[in-house]
């Protein structure tokens, strides 16, 4: 029984929240790989062990429902989660995020030919469903993806010029292509 991919995605979601877990996103890839990304609001995020659960019930779910697919995988988001709904915006208001609009943005403090893509903090998310609007401080954040990378953004960083002062901007969801949660690594391990 052939099935839209909205209709998977219907069930999938349905499943996952079953199983207490937060479904992110659904992609059908080639050679039959069926992606499923998870997460959870609990201290410490996804686990193999939780992959691991709910791979075996999508598989058991699969093989009743009859889809046609080589390869399953369950997967977290990952430290650089995308955005997609608006419920993500809001559970992660205060974050520090990368949005990448269809449109370039025009606002005082951007050039005269706008902005695009936008790295800075999520400050709210405001309006009636359907035609909610993104409160955004579009500021200057620091991304250091390996130790020595940290290392030369703290030495540099008693030399370095002062950031530019925040740009607070609202676009609408709607207006989004793309967007996800910039990653803050500590190397530094644990702190006595």
């Amino acid at each position: 029984m052939v099935k839209s991919t909205a209709e998977i995605i219907e069930i999938i979601e349905e499943t996952v929240q079953g199983l207490g877990y937060e479904f992110v996103e659904f992609e059908r890839l080639p050679r039959g790989l069926m992606r499923v990304t998870i997460d959870t609001q609990a201290e410490g995020g996804i686990s193999l062990d939780d992959c691991e659960k709910v791979s075996d019930q999508l598989t058991h779910l699969f093989t009743v429902e009859g889809f046609d697919y080589e390869r399953l995988e369950v997967a977290s988001p990952g430290v650089e989660r995308a955005l997609k709904r608006v419920r993500d915006f809001a559970r992660f208001v205060g974050r520090p995020a990368h949005v990448e609009l269809y449109e370039p943005l025009h606002a005082e403090g951007f050039p005269e030919a706008g902005r695009r893509k936008l790295d800075g903090r999520i400050l709210a998310v405001e309006g009636e469903a359907g035609a909610e609007m993104i409160r955004f401080s579009f500021e200057e954040i620091e991304v250091a993806r390996t130790p020595s990378q940290a290392a030369r953004a703290k030495s540099a960083g008693k030399a370095k010029k002062p950031a530019a002062a925040p740009v607070e901007v609202t676009f609408a969801f709607n207006d989004v292509d793309r967007a996800n949660l910039i990653a803050q690594l500590d190397f530094r391990g644990k702190q006595k």
